[in-house]
């Protein structure tokens, strides 16, 4: 059973704008019931591109319906343009989390709403098909545009990654070859736009700990105490940094998906971009 955190199962349990929007001013689907998710996602526009209404139909898991219940939160009173800017990552951020095997549920309401907004501006649901290209994964109908666009947003490095937002390469593995050639394409484009950065000053250790401890008084404790847990900072050895996780994080089945997708990137901003962090059980 996956563990979700208090908030996907309130959006699960008591969804928002469940329903249907009569002559809705753009309509999105993402997703097929021959794979097991789909969603219908349809919306109300004013003169001035502002969205009024959102309301959603899916198909599919709780993640899939916390998802998308959560997208039409965050969609309404904002115009689309502003929208179109909106990536999965932002659907997680705004659930708090989720099971790393059930990203691709926010990869759904991503595509719906990209579908949508391509609806509302004139675009035919073939022009964009058309868009996406050739499909890689056959199993479960996943195209190369796809791919590019989750491996890019969420700076996945692994077929497995891929799998889990998407749910390509989960069926009878033929593509992996495929994936891979197409996460070191986007990963060789990432390297030739980094801007190299000026040599950091080198920290000392009383520096580092009262940077860390501000990190995770400011930018993660905040996200960790919503659902129940906490964290505590064990050690630091160079740039390894121990610590323990607490109260509902120190059971999490995504433990690790948090330590390593949230926690150390958010050190390696505010810190320094070499940091590890490892956790030790209590």
């Amino acid at each position: 059973m996956w563990d979700y955190n208090e908030k996907v199962k309130e959006y699960f349990l008591n969804p928002r704008n469940v329903g249907e929007i009569k002559n809705a001013d753009a309509v999105g689907e993402a997703g097929s019931l021959a794979c097991g998710d789909q969603l219908k996602l349809m919306l109300k526009v004013d003169d001035k591109g502002l969205i009024t209404d959102a309301k959603f139909q899916t198909f599919g898991c709780g993640s899939a319906i916390a998802s998308a219940s959560a997208l039409t939160e965050m969609i309404i009173g904002k115009t689309m343009d502003d929208v179109a800017k909106i990536t999965n990552k932002d659907i997680v951020d705004y659930l708090g989390g989720l099971p790393v095997e059930k990203m691709h549920c926010s990869v759904m309401g991503h595509e719906a709403l990209e579908a949508a907004v391509s609806n509302y501006y004139g675009e035919s649901p073939e022009t964009l098909e058309a868009k996406k290209k050739h499909v890689v994964c056959e199993c479960f109908g996943v195209t190369d545009q796809e791919i590019i666009s989750v491996v890019r947003d969420n700076k996945l490095l692994t077929v497995e990654d891929v799998t889990h937002y998407t749910k390509a390469g989960g069926g009878c593995m033929s593509c992996h070859d495929k994936i891979r050639a197409i996460i070191e394409k986007v990963s060789g484009e990432a390297e030739k736009t980094v801007v190299p950065k000026p040599e950091a000053k080198k920290l000392t250790n009383l520096q580092k700990v009262k940077l860390i401890e501000e990190t995770f008084e400011k930018e993660i404790r905040p996200m960790l105490r919503a659902d129940g847990g906490d964290i505590e900072l064990i050690d630091i050895e160079g740039s390894r940094v121990t610590v323990s996780l607490r109260g509902m994080c120190s059971s999490c089945t995504s433990a690790s998906f948090t330590l390593k997708k949230y926690i150390e990137p958010k050190l390696r901003e505010f810190v320094s971009d070499d940091i590890t962090v490892e956790e030790v059980k209590p």
